[in-house]
């Protein structure tokens, strides 16, 4: 604007015209200024006309090209001009720039705000000869402010009149908010809470169940509760219910809300007190507390009576993904559902309880023969569905069994040795039934152990890949290849993937692992284009674990663009047991073909749906398992199925890989059968990248 009042009293200096004054500055406005320009000239009166206002000023004020040359009383209603004359007789005054907001109500009813600039031009005579107001809509940002403030006040209205205490939380403990309810429960003020811990206000007795519960809800898990006393700041406790909410900002968890109502009252009675203390608050069944005190009382009978007994460990198979997919409080529900049906199984000989989570426990007092007998009385009554909202479910349970004494003669190492028999039946496919065996043990601490070095695997670059050859059965050229991945840990050596990739899915450790199996394919994608001045595509298996993560197209197009690679040399391998919830895969593979990756079905055959797949799914590449193409050659099932799938992707325009490829005549009879491609140990085994580059591609 300095610069506008520079050019304008050169101008008047040189005696111009206010024609070519008029023209100078609506050159400058038109080429530098985007917001919305008035020019007034200041005449006797004060009268302020206007001489110029740019289009976007023009639209704005509703000003046609009658306007100029008239006063501001002539072209505005008379509040508005009457307002604006103030504010530009205000500039004439002071002679310095002025700026002010504005609030105006448009002709549809709608109401506007803007900033504006008023900067005079003074003359050689130190006159103010024009005013210059540069004026930006701010309509937008001033509506989202006051959004803001009224989302603000309706939370602290909520929060402020609540009859609950709430707290707000940070990870780490501190106290950061507390609203009226809360002072008074506690009786500090907001001050003195401030920064304090949370663990103040539990007792000692009951800081392991609520560290417990504020791990659960810190990783995401909302409306957990506990009842626990309360410390008052006189030093005496209260019995509380607490509830507790993750505060989740931009996806991210950033502390817990603390919902705390005082429960005195309903918890005098004695007898109150101790069912809360022993019985699940969710399902009413008993509680571990009520487990360890029943387990304890009935190995002092075993010891003196030498009666037997066993403990079974229930676990509800897939109920995370049941959980995750209808939300915590229809899986609460469920959980309610199941609980249900175990109470059904009455006998004075057995207890019921809730561990926590989808873990249940059952104390029944018998044999191994009785213990076989119950569980599968538990299987059958889990084959009848449940129904929620009108939807049929179908849960099933695993069950793991330890027997007194013969699997512990202590609580602790019955409930060990009862979920180590769990982890052997989950492992063996879940929904049936094992007893606990001595071998086990060793079992489940290589297992342990193997994840402990499986997590530190990727920081000490541990894992490597390696790359078996596609080969073109025409031309015998290598165009592609499948990376696989090796675990070669210096402790243990070379470690299968049969081995560890189990464990990762398990454990969750595939996702990481998965990604830095994308990141390697894409360098060396890039860097053998570079070396070697041809274009190889890399495949790699992408796990149905990682195949659902919501960050999988977006972590694929990052290493993309990081590398600057073709996208379609990177393909993406999947199983169809990754495909078959059709509304998640589908959405899933349009994003990944939009990348532009090639997108490939493995072991294709195997599955029950796959020609439903290539109708729906958009397939580039069909990879047909080795379990047909091992005796094609020798049978002729295995030789019919194989041309057919030929054919069948032939017809759609797909490229066919042949893996397991181990002899010449399972190489003839693919290339007369047009296979495009062929993978396997008659080729290459899986090599590293020092051998394909001494011995592949030179």
């Amino acid at each position: 604007m300095d610069h506008l009042k520079g050019i304008i009293a050169a101008e008047i200096n040189n005696e111009l015209t206010e024609r070519k004054i008029e023209k100078v500055i609506f050159n400058i406005v038109f080429n530098h200024i985007k917001d919305m320009i008035f020019i007034m000239k200041v005449e006797e009166g004060p009268i302020f006309t206007y001489i110029f206002a740019n289009d976007t000023g023009s639209k704005y004020a509703g000003l046609t090209a009658d306007s100029i040359g008239k006063g501001i009383e002539e072209v505005l209603p008379y509040e508005r001009a009457f307002s604006l004359q103030k504010i530009y007789e205000s500039v004439l005054v002071t002679r310095k720039t002025k700026t002010f907001s504005d609030e105006i109500e448009l002709p549809d009813g709608r109401v506007s705000y803007t900033e504006s600039i008023l900067t005079p031009v003074i003359d050689q005579n130190n006159q103010v000869r024009f005013v210059v107001s540069v004026t930006r809509d701010v309509t937008e940002t001033v509506m989202e402010r006051k959004r803001l403030i009224l989302t603000e006040q309706r939370y602290r209205s909520i929060v402020d009149h609540n009859l609950d205490g709430v707290f707000v939380v940070s990870l780490d403990g501190k106290i950061l908010e507390v609203n009226p309810a809360g002072q008074k429960l506690s009786g500090y003020t907001e001050k003195q809470m401030t920064y304090r811990s949370i663990y103040d206000l539990i007792a000692d007795q009951d800081h392991h169940d609520f560290k417990e519960l504020f791990q659960k809800t810190i990783t995401g898990l909302a409306l957990e509760s506990l009842d626990c006393r309360f410390v008052h700041s006189k030093g005496h406790t209260l019995a509380a219910h607490i509830k507790t909410v993750p505060i989740v900002i931009h996806s991210e968890i950033q502390g817990i809300y603390m919902i705390t109502r005082d429960i005195s009252e309903q918890a005098s009675n004695i007898e109150t007190i101790k069912y809360m203390a022993f019985h699940d608050q969710l399902t009413g069944l008993f509680n571990r507390r009520a487990l360890l005190s029943d387990l304890e009382n009935q190995i002092k009978l075993g010891k003196n009576s030498n009666e037997t007994f066993a403990l079974l460990s229930i676990d509800l198979d897939r109920f995370k993904h049941i959980n995750d997919s209808l939300g915590h409080l229809a899986g609460d529900q469920i959980l309610t559902k199941v609980a249900d049906r175990l109470s059904e199984l009455k006998s004075d000989h057995l207890k019921v309880y809730r561990q926590g989570g989808d873990e249940f426990i059952i104390l029944l007092q018998g044999n191994r023969n009785d213990a076989s007998q119950l569980s599968q009385s538990i299987l059958s009554k889990f084959a009848k569905s449940f129904y929620l909202d009108s939807n049929e479910y179908y849960i099933t349970p695993s069950i793991g069994i330890s027997l007194y004494p013969n699997d512990g003669r202590d609580a602790e190492t019955l409930i060990k040795n009862a979920d180590e028999a769990l982890f052997r039946v989950k492992e063996k496919g879940k929904a049936h039934f094992q007893f606990y065996r001595s071998e086990m043990n060793s079992l489940i601490s290589n297992l342990v152990s193997l994840e402990t070095r499986l997590r530190k695997a990727i920081e000490r670059k541990e894992l490597i890949l390696h790359y078996q050859p596609q080969v073109d059965l025409k031309t015998g050229n290598i165009e592609s290849f499948e990376a696989l991945i090796r675990w070669d840990s210096k402790e243990l050596g070379l470690i299968s993937p049969g081995d560890f990739i189990p464990l990762a899915e398990d454990t969750g450790l595939i996702i990481p692992i998965g990604n830095w199996v994308i990141e390697q394919a894409c360098k060396k994608i890039k860097e053998w284009g570079i070396q070697f001045q041809r274009d190889f595509r890399i495949a790699i298996n992408i796990s149905p674990k990682q195949f659902h993560q919501p960050n999988l197209v977006k972590t694929i197009k990052k290493c993309i663009k990081k590398y600057h690679i073709t996208p379609s040399l990177l393909e993406i391998e999947i199983t169809e047991g990754a495909m078959q919830d059709t509304s998640e895969t589908i959405p899933i593979l349009k994003g990944l073909k939009e990348l532009g990756v090639t997108i490939s079905i493995d072991d294709f055959g195997t599955g029950y749906s796959s020609l439903n797949y290539l109708k729906q799914f958009p397939i580039d590449v069909l990879k047909i398992d080795q379990s047909f193409v091992s005796d094609l050659h020798i049978n002729a099932k295995d030789a019919a199925i194989t041309t057919t799938i030929i054919h069948l992707a032939d017809s759609l325009g797909l490229e066919v890989v042949a893996e397991g490829i181990e002899k010449k005549e399972q190489v003839e009879f693919l290339l007369k059968a047009n296979c495009h491609k062929g993978q396997g140990y008659y080729f290459s085994r899986p090599v590293s990248e020092k051998e394909i580059k001494e011995k592949l591609l030179y």
